[in-house]
């Protein structure tokens, strides 16, 4: 399989690269845009403030031309909290996407998004502050109705980030559990 893995709003960490090189050693061609252009951030803060600096659109424009060599060939788009909202966003305009795994976020959608069935996974922290049960009851309501297949998988008492081992949010047992379901969900593709 063919997947385009966008890092979150920390930048492109290790725990991207050390992400790519677990699909890629399942098998998969995986591609790891780097939209902040090298930087990375110790704090949420930090990257967020990056991200506010950058602009939607721009970080949007980025990820479209880091995907557009790809798209033809069918890929799945996956990401890291903010890169899961980017993924999102990209997989729903793309008629070519193969499928969506989201890891710790997702995005608003847009009212006219239509796709066909499009496979989609979602692993987030139970609670999350960014992606609370009220957002997350509506965001699975609004993909089912854009016609996408939906899974979301919760992990109690994990944090935010909880499969970034240099993070305070690691948890090593949710972050194994997600790779093992993420893996099935890429493989069954």
């Amino acid at each position: 399989m063919n997947i385009i893995l966008f890092h979150s709003t920390y930048g492109p960490r290790p725990a991207v690269r050390a992400a790519a090189d677990r699909l890629r050693a399942a098998g998969h061609e995986v591609w790891t845009p780097d939209l902040f252009g090298g930087r990375t951030f110790e704090t949420v803060e930090e990257g967020m403030a990056f991200n506010d600096e950058i602009g939607k659109e721009e970080l949007l424009k980025r990820a479209v031309l880091a995907a557009a060599p790809y798209s033809e060939r069918g890929v799945v788009y996956a990401g890291f909290s903010l890169g899961a909202s980017i993924a999102q966003t990209l997989a729903l305009g793309d008629r070519n996407a193969r499928g969506l795994l989201l890891l710790h976020g997702t995005s608003d959608i847009a009212p006219s998004a239509q796709v066909d069935e499009l496979p989609v996974q979602l692993h987030v922290a139970e609670p999350d502050p960014f992606e609370t049960d009220d957002w997350l009851s509506a965001w699975y309501l609004q993909m089912r109705r854009a016609g996408a297949d939906v899974e979301i998988y919760r992990y109690a008492g994990a944090g935010h980030l909880y499969t970034d081992p240099e993070l305070p949010d690691y948890d090593e047992e949710a972050a194994e559990a997600t790779w093992r379901v993420a893996l099935g969900f890429l493989d069954s593709l």
